[in-house]
């Protein structure tokens, strides 16, 4: 194998290696450009050919990985992440309301509530949708669950 098919090869193995490390796709796509580079260098393409294969085919696979379903991630607030809150989707009673606010034990602390636009007052178990400092936003349980925090 000629110098110049190494250099491709070597260039798709460090990116290859730098994807596993990265956890994106991008360095990947952009690898499979240096491997198409490499087989139109066995093919005996010219240099700046070989340059122009790498670019188009890294190109394409990072358009089309842009348009999957791998590209585009849903980016969710922290506050509404339960990645990131492990509150979030959490039980909780809520005896009474006043104007869609109450004061409740939660985790052993005094926690201020506030009821979700559109959710019903009378559901008295309810989810944790959001936290905006310390006040829980929460909804009406659509299946009450048995580890419920009592108020």
């Amino acid at each position: 194998m000629a110098p110049g098919g190494l250099f491709w090869w070597i260039g798709a193995g460090v990116l290859v290696v730098l994807e596993l490390i990265s956890g994106t796709f991008y360095l990947l796509m952009i690898a499979l450009g240096c491997v198409a580079a490499a087989l139109a260098h066995v093919a005996g393409a010219a240099a700046d050919v070989q340059f122009a294969v790498a670019a188009v085919v890294a190109l394409a696979a990072v358009v089309l990985l842009r348009r999957s379903r791998f590209g585009r991630r849903k980016r969710e607030r922290a506050s509404r992440n339960p990645d990131v809150n492990l509150d979030i989707g959490q039980t909780l009673t809520v005896p009474a309301w006043h104007e869609r606010r109450a004061r409740v034990s939660y985790r052993g602390a005094a926690w201020d509530v506030e009821l979700a636009a559109g959710e019903p007052e009378d559901a008295h178990l309810y989810e944790i949708a959001e936290l905006r400092g310390s006040c829980l936003v929460v909804v009406a349980s659509r299946q009450p669950k048995a580890n419920a925090s009592a108020a």
